[in-house]
């Protein structure tokens, strides 16, 4: 290459003499042209071979890649022949699977039917309640749905003298509203819960709160059914003494409240115990 500058310098210098100076500068012009273009030219060539060394390095990572690809696709398809072997039994399971599936939809439709129909035969019922005991004191009747169940609280006032279990007569007018509703629906337990505050008695014929409680309870449930005509097999009759209070016993009217017999209407537990019976087994 540098053969041929110095030629060309030569020549030019030979032919000065001779060709104008435009001539020259023309010449001239085109061999920084061509040393322009020259350098152009190495240097893309340098940066062709900076990228074919990329391109090259990109190959190998794409051949890995690819590599891998395959090992995956022969995991892939090993795995496959291993579910088609067994493509029959799992058939048979995921039939068994479906069958269990449908019981247990039907079951659970069955279920959500029967808490449907309870839950509005309940709100009736406590509608029912709310507008037969309107007229009386809402301090002494509280009448409450909680998960299903209708409770009716009365205060130990409306219906025993302090201390006794000894229903008093104007009892009778409340217990009579009651239980003409819980006779018309004979799909219903009844349990009546005695409830005292945490004050100790002090009676020879009544040990504790405990046969406060129990002997109020019972004394309800007597009436219901002797007075009343409430199926007695309906009916359960229990003692909570202090435990359950719904207000602190630190004060007269806390321990007021607290004073008290709860009347609970809730379906009978045999229904859902035959339920339970059918429920679908898993094998």
């Amino acid at each position: 290459m540098k053969k041929i500058v110095i030629l060309l310098i030569t020549v030019l210098i030979g032919l000065s003499s001779c060709v104008s100076t435009k001539k020259f500068e023309a010449l001239n012009a085109k061999y920084q042209s061509a040393e322009q273009a020259l350098t152009d030219c190495k240097a893309n060539l340098m940066k062709c071979r900076t990228e074919d060394d990329a391109a090259n390095a990109k190959i190998g990572f794409l051949n890995d890649q690819i590599q891998a690809h395959k090992d995956n696709i022969a995991q892939l398809q090993a795995a496959l022949d291993k579910c088609v072997n067994m493509s029959q039994q799992g058939n048979t399971n995921i039939s068994k699977l479906l069958d269990e599936i449908n019981a247990a939809n039907k079951y659970i439709r069955r279920l959500t039917e029967i808490n449907r129909k309870n839950d509005s035969l309940t709100l009736a019922l406590s509608n029912k309640f709310k507008r037969s005991l309107d007229n009386l004191n809402d301090e002494d009747v509280d009448v409450k749905v909680k998960k299903g169940v209708v409770f009716v609280s009365l205060s130990d006032k409306m219906l025993f003298k302090s201390g006794s279990y000894s229903i008093t007569s104007k009892a009778d007018e409340v217990l009579n509203k009651i239980s003409k509703i819980v006779n018309d629906y004979k799909s219903y337990d009844i349990l009546i819960e005695g409830h005292t505050d945490n004050v100790p008695i002090v009676k020879n014929c009544i040990k504790d709160n405990w046969d406060l409680s129990a002997m109020r309870a019972t004394a309800i449930a007597r009436y219901m059914q002797t007075n009343l005509n409430v199926d007695p097999a309906r009916i359960t009759a229990g003692a909570r003494s202090e435990y359950v209070p719904k207000a602190s016993n630190d004060t007269e009217e806390g321990r007021s409240i607290n004073r008290r017999i709860e009347i609970i209407v809730l379906p009978k537990l045999d229904e859902f115990l035959k339920l339970m019976d059918q429920a679908p087994k898993a094998e």
